[in-house]
């Protein structure tokens, strides 16, 4: 983390650069800059983190003449012309994430065709980073001018369909993470380390007890009564089908075709459809008996998930999703193998395949690899993020729809369904990734 935050440093300025930067091995300049990126999404889901905690309002209070009816040191101040209470919350997350998606689409469309680096673009894109952080402060600024009528509705749905989309991208890149896992696990077992083969033992045990207990778990707390009938079928036809693709995986039939295949990435795959299904349960409406919330079944009482979390909380599932989200976010960023399936589709694939040869650089500064071709496709990637930046605002507000006013939001049955089909497109994928050698046996996997 220190070398990331020392190349953003790099980028905002040469004093930043010689304190920070001198302690980072060298690296590629396209790796530097799509951590940098991350960064900024980083950034942008803390603050809006910040703007969903209760006392936050009473804090920008303080602050001379910003809003109606402030008090400064026992003194009353009515020069503010907004009112704190109305720039935090969910409404705030709205507006942040919106912000980054302007920021990401912009430079989506700016960076249309840019082949290798001598493109004048190409120094937008690896550069000018005060400038950009100086946009999207702009742009936020200017979101939260927006009049509220209609905003909220209008974003909750554009949201709700791209975060989808993100949702099938970090499928993608979960699925090739449990591939690469495996194959360089099994590939350094295979070389006679005994550690590695004990590794893949232990987390795969590891990862099909923790989802066994889950769907104990989840049936006795969410599936447990016949009125909870969709929550059974949920938990039930998940948990036959993660048994499907798990003995399907370690199949004579597709271990020939498909040597690398087995219960590692199946039970990682079990494990996050378990939660998944977890995730789509506790977004239903509000139901004491099927829908018990984390703090409800802990303290033994009713509460649902909505009624627990209230307008400026972030359920427990959304935090555990945004770890994951923020997990591949960098593993997107570092990985830059042509070997991956996910690199390939999404456009973050290294230029190893154009056999241009890695130039050597002074430590903890970076090269320029991409003088021949570009080693990831900006648009593609600026488009992944301007997708990432409403998953973020999504599962901030915990897919909660926005009512009339814009200022309390309530359950919606759109995110139990967005959900279940994430996780029936992830089993999918996993499937399809086991027996595509089988089907196509002349193609490399």
């Amino acid at each position: 983390m220190g070398c990331v935050l020392g190349a953003f440093g790099c980028c905002c300025g040469s004093a930043a650069c010689s304190l920070c930067c001198a302690c980072c091995p060298s690296t590629r300049n396209s790796i530097v800059t799509r951590l940098a990126y991350g960064m900024l999404l980083l950034i942008g889901m803390f603050t809006s983190w910040i703007f969903l905690i209760p006392s936050f309002a009473r804090t920008l209070a303080k602050i001379p003449a910003l809003c109606k009816g402030s008090t400064v040191g026992g003194m009353e101040v009515f020069q503010g012309q907004i009112s704190c209470e109305n720039i935090v919350g969910y409404l705030s997350v709205y507006r942040i994430q919106f912000s980054l998606a302007c920021f990401f689409f912009t430079m989506m469309i700016l960076m249309l065709c840019v082949k290798r680096s001598k493109d004048p673009r190409s120094g937008i894109q690896n550069g000018f980073w005060l400038w950009k952080i100086l946009a999207i402060i702009g742009i936020c600024v200017g979101a939260f001018f927006i009049p509220n009528h209609g905003f909220a509705p209008a974003l909750m749905v554009i949201g709700t369909i791209c975060g989808f989309l993100f949702i099938l991208v970090q499928l993608i890149l979960l699925i090739d993470f449990a591939h690469s896992w495996n194959e360089s696990w099994v590939e350094k077992g295979e070389e006679g380390s005994k550690i590695h083969y004990c590794g893949l033992i232990f987390f795969t045990t590891t990862f099909y007890i923790v989802s066994i207990v889950a769907i104990i778990l989840l049936y006795v707390y969410y599936a447990s009564k016949p009125a909870c009938g969709l929550n059974i079928f949920f938990v039930t036809i998940n948990f036959v089908l993660c048994i499907i693709v798990s003995v399907v995986s370690v199949l004579p039939t597709v271990q020939n075709y498909h040597s690398t295949s087995g219960l590692l990435q199946s039970s990682f795959v079990t494990l996050y459809v378990i939660f998944l299904t977890w995730s789509a349960i506790t977004s239903e409406k509000p139901n004491p008996v099927c829908n018990p919330s984390w703090y409800g079944v802990m303290k033994g009482g009713n509460l649902t998930e909505y009624e627990a979390t209230g307008n400026g909380s972030v359920g427990v599932t959304s935090i555990i999703a945004l770890v994951i989200f923020f997990g591949l976010i960098v593993y997107s960023a570092m990985t830059s193998s042509t070997k991956s399936s996910g690199g390939k589709l999404l456009g973050i694939s290294g230029n190893e395949e154009t056999g241009t040869p890695v130039p050597k650089s002074e430590s903890g500064k970076s090269y320029d690899d991409e003088e021949e071709a570009v080693a990831y496709n900006y648009s593609l990637f600026h488009f992944m993020f301007f997708l990432a930046s409403f998953y973020v605002m999504m599962t901030l507000t915990n897919w909660l729809k926005p009512s009339n006013d814009a200022q309390n939001f309530r359950q919606s049955d759109s995110a139990v369904w967005v959900k279940i089909a994430s996780s029936w497109t992830c089993l999918a994928l996993y499937f399809w990734s086991v027996i595509a050698p089988c089907v196509f046996r002349n193609r490399d996997f």
